[in-house]
């Protein structure tokens, strides 16, 4: 469970993610902002990171449209709130490359956490070697040792934190509050109270982060006396006020030891917050998600009925899904699942794979194939992953000729931006080796061959067992 939503939401005022709404759409308020508002309309249908939007870009400007960079780094913004991280690159260096903006210190900062993102963290240190040291400013360093927590590289993390202290006087908790999640991360827990001593050494404020970072640690340890320790801490602290992903922690440690009670007791705090959290569907998801763990039906309906008030997104229809399969509501995740279609929103794999997956585990195969063949009608690229998911759920049924077909069927859908993690190839050939009868898997010649799917040492398992000879690719 990723109980550190809100911590991690509130490190983005480093990286340029603050001032959206609830919707995640911008707040225009004049007609001059209507350019930017038609140029982000143009660029949000762009879902699939291998199609690129530069040409967008171009023929905008060759419209003869004005390209402020402001509205830019407002696009770069929006787009990285729905993790749309490669087209956010690529406005990125457009901005610098095609139309020679002049960078700030804030923008090679976000380039920075982006190519981190797209690239890996190889590149990440390379762009980051190459930044001129007068844009190599606290807000630069702050995202590489965001960039290291990310990837949870602790001796990389420390050390550029150790030439931070040298650098600057750190006086926010920020950059300490990085360090101390990467620490909940890595479940190195006896170094999160060193970092609050020195904080308090240094005079450093904890801030509702801090202490969220600390609660949530206890409650990961299913320690519920560490988490009220820190409850009580905070109410020392007036000028504190608890939000809902700390009621959200608080809750989920006390249900981890079966304090029932308590927890619906947290639950009806960040309830009543809910009229001022400025992003509600990461508090409804909380809440939605706890009520299923507790079991208790009816409070799932009520907080979707509360949460059905807002504008929902995908996230909201698949926490709501996930929440009645929890319960083992089947017909009601249908319905809701049936409400999710007839909302026209973005298709979205996981949401119909919640379905799938659920049906699959309760044998209702047919059910599971009908909502399969339903998801990939739509012909979504994201359904390779559909494909891989079905092979496995076929071979754990030893429907082996029907998995080999879905193997075959996402190859042939795979491209460069949507490939089988190595986890999921390493799954269904331990399926095939363990489970496959030769007569079956015979059709899926020489199935992984193309560019990029298997690495050599799989693609050689899979030959060793199934016979037949090339593919055309």
């Amino acid at each position: 469970m990723k109980i550190w939503e809100g911590s991690r939401l509130a490190l983005r005022s480093i990286f340029g993610g603050q001032n959206q709404n609830v919707s995640g759409r911008f707040l225009y308020s004049t007609s001059a902002n209507t350019g930017k508002q038609r140029l982000y309309q143009r660029i949000s249908p762009v879902g699939d990171p291998s199609v690129s939007v530069v040409p967008i870009l171009d023929q905008w400007v060759q419209e003869g449209k004005p390209v402020r960079q402001n509205d830019l780094q407002r696009i770069i913004k929006e787009l990285r709130v729905f993790r749309r991280f490669h087209h956010a690159l690529e406005i990125s260096q457009w901005m610098s490359d095609k139309r020679y903006m002049p960078l700030s210190a804030k923008d090679v900062a976000t380039r920075l956490d982006l190519i981190s993102k797209v690239h890996g963290l190889d590149k990440a240190e390379n762009y980051f070697d190459n930044i001129p040291s007068a844009l190599k400013k606290f807000e630069v360093y702050s995202t590489l040792l965001n960039c290291y927590a990310n990837e949870k590289s602790v001796e990389k993390a420390e050390a550029i934190m150790q030439q931070m202290r040298g650098a600057w006087d750190l006086n926010t908790p920020i950059c300490y509050n990085i360090l101390m999640n990467l620490y909940y991360q890595t479940e190195d827990y006896e170094k999160l109270d060193s970092v609050m001593s020195e904080m308090e050494e240094k005079g450093i404020p904890f801030d509702i982060f801090t202490f969220s970072i600390r609660m949530s640690a206890y409650a990961a340890s299913s320690d519920v006396e560490g988490v009220n320790k820190i409850m009580e801490k905070v109410k020392t602290y007036p000028s504190l006020v608890p939000d809902w992903n700390f009621y959200s922690i608080a809750a989920h440690g006390h249900l981890k030891v079966g304090l029932v009670d308590k927890a619906v007791e947290m639950l009806k705090k960040l309830e009543e917050l809910l009229p001022t959290v400025n992003r509600k569907p990461f508090a409804f998801d909380a809440l939605l998600k706890s009520y299923a763990r507790i079991g208790n039906r009816d409070e799932v309906y009520r907080i979707w009925e509360l949460y059905q008030k807002e504008k929902l997104f995908n996230k909201g229809y698949a926490s709501m899904i996930s929440s009645l399969l929890r319960i083992d509501d089947i017909e009601g995740a249908e319905k809701i699942y049936e409400e999710w279609e007839s909302k026209g929103l973005p298709f979205d794999f996981f949401i119909p794979d919640l379905l799938i997956d659920a049906c699959f585990r309760k044998g209702f195969l047919e059910k599971a194939e009908a909502l399969a063949d339903k998801a990939i009608a739509k012909g979504n690229k994201s359904s390779v992953e559909l494909w891989y998911h079905l092979a496995i759920r076929y071979l754990e049924h030893s429907q082996i000729s029907k998995a080999v077909e879905a193997l075959k069927n996402a190859v042939s859908v795979s491209s460069p931006g949507k490939k089988p993690s190595k986890e999921t190839l390493s799954t269904c050939l331990d399926y095939l080796e363990a489970n496959g009868d030769e007569e079956g898997v015979e059709k899926s010649i020489d199935l992984l061959r193309t560019e990029g799917i298997s690495n050599a040492a799989a693609h050689e398992r899979l030959l060793n067992f199934i016979r037949g000879g090339e593919m055309s690719t």
